[in-house]
């Protein structure tokens, strides 16, 4: 077998330690030796070995201590321990310290063998992992931004070229694609970029709420106005304002923003002084607003002064080449918020994520590998990791199967699982409590009846 894994036999006994160096190399492996603890970290040190076969009683130490520097030395080293006091204690305190397996003396040449071939093996696919990770943080990542896709490719270089102007942006898509991700590259890659980044969510506000809060209002301007308060417009000068979900706007606060987007000033509520707005405005919805104007929900004066720049995000679904690359981000960053190792996915895991259609989006991603890391017991995420998830993952989809049909059960499985609890089904959904209220409406679920039954 060739490898360019190199494997450390550790133990004091000389006839063990040539043996083993003996039966390994005639496999073909490339095989380092040593006798005692001190000289093993010496080696691991300089030869760098992915498999360390360390025996428990050593000169001057142990096993388990020599395995503890080992993984402080080599955090991705696999360790398998040789013992002649087999017990149970004994394997489980060597597993918890980080080993793979533990053989007991006297063993066969073919167990040792087999043993080494699955960690190889294994210790090829996590280098992989490692590596691949690496060119992909390279070649596909974009201010927090990852995307293999030649559609989401071409969005990176449109973000490049507009966030050097100071044109209106309108970022389409789904809830859960990236739009406010969008719109801070787009923020960060501008001359702006050292101003304010101010957010107004459009749909959690009322109409009189998202009035003060864009505009502000001066001290007695209403009952309870008891003091000046700066809006979003004046926040954001000379920075950048995001208007998520624009769509749902209130038809009078359409008619003020045209104004202020018109007039380039505002006065605050209750206020007659004319403030400068210099800020740049990039907006957001989840909704078609070529048809909210055809309905008239919509100014299509607004909507053109909003949309000098259209940028529509893709569904995951329909960029399936970024769900490894975005599974593998999430992987490196939820492993840093829960202090865990995992190295990357299996096959068969990658596979799954690939099958599954995301009616969430990233989001829903997201938050599916934050479980798996989260849950997942190995070096790698498997697929059991994920399939504990409700992701319905259907092997083969019958001809003239509707995916409205698919993303409906699907819906209707969370909702089961929550208990008809809509807040708990949206956050495992990975979308917002608006979104799922709109689906329930659109596929005539019955909540009620879930949460009772």
């Amino acid at each position: 077998m060739q490898t360019n894994i190199k494997i450390l036999v550790v133990d004091d006994e000389a006839i063990m330690r040539d043996s083993l160096r003996d039966w390994l190399n005639d496999s073909g492996y490339d095989v380092l030796t040593a006798g005692n603890g001190p000289e093993a970290l010496e080696l691991m040190s300089k030869e760098k070995p992915g498999v360390a076969v360390i025996d428990l009683v050593l000169p001057g130490s142990d096993g388990l201590d020599l395995l503890r520097k080992a993984k402080q030395l080599l955090p991705s080293i696999q360790v398998i321990i040789i013992t002649a006091y087999s017990s149970v204690h004994t394997a489980i305190a060597a597993i918890k310290e980080g080993a793979y397996d533990y053989i007991e003396k006297p063993f066969s040449p073919e167990k040792v063998e087999l043993l080494i071939a699955k960690l190889v093996e294994r210790q090829s696919l996590l280098d992989e992992n490692v590596s691949l990770r690496q060119k992909l943080e390279e070649k596909y990542s974009f201010e927090n931004m990852v995307a293999k896709s030649a559609r989401m490719q071409k969005i990176i270089e449109t973000i490049k070229i507009v966030a050097k102007s100071n044109a209106p942006v309108l970022i389409s898509g789904e809830s859960g694609t990236g739009k406010e991700m969008v719109a801070r590259a787009i923020h960060a890659q501008s001359m702006r970029k050292s101003k304010p980044f101010v957010v107004v969510s459009c749909a959690a506000l009322p109409e009189t709420i998202i009035e003060s809060e864009l505009f502000g209002y001066e001290n007695g301007a209403f009952a309870g106005a008891q003091a000046l308060r700066k809006g979003k417009f004046e926040i954001a000068n000379n920075g950048s304002l995001f208007l998520d979900e624009a769509g749902d706007l209130d038809h009078n606060i359409q008619v003020h923003l045209l104004r202020v987007l018109e007039e380039k000033a505002f006065s605050r509520i209750g206020g007659t002084e004319l403030i400068q707005a210099q800020f740049r405005l990039i907006s957001a919805s989840t909704q078609d607003l070529k048809k909210a104007i055809e309905e008239g929900r919509f100014r299509e004066d607004l909507y053109y002064r909003l949309s000098v720049v259209n940028i529509e995000i893709p569904a995951l679904r329909e960029r399936k080449e970024d769900i490894p690359v975005l599974a593998d981000f999430f992987l490196h960053k939820f492993n840093e918020e829960n202090q865990k190792k995992l190295n990357g996915f299996t096959p068969e895991s990658t596979d799954y994520l690939m099958r599954y259609e995301w009616p969430g989006n990233i989001r829903e991603l997201e938050n599916a590998i934050e479980r798996a890391v989260i849950l997942a017991r190995g070096d790698l995420i498997d697929v059991n990791d994920l399939s504990q998830q409700s992701l319905y993952v259907p092997h083969k989809t019958p001809m003239g199967k509707a995916m409205r049909d698919i993303e409906k059960n699907h819906i209707l499985n969370i909702l089961i699982e929550a208990g008809g609890n809509c807040s708990e089904a949206a956050r495992l959904l990975g979308i917002s409590r608006m979104t799922l209220y709109n689906k329930i409406k659109a596929f005539g679920l019955n909540v009620n009846k879930i949460s009772s039954g």
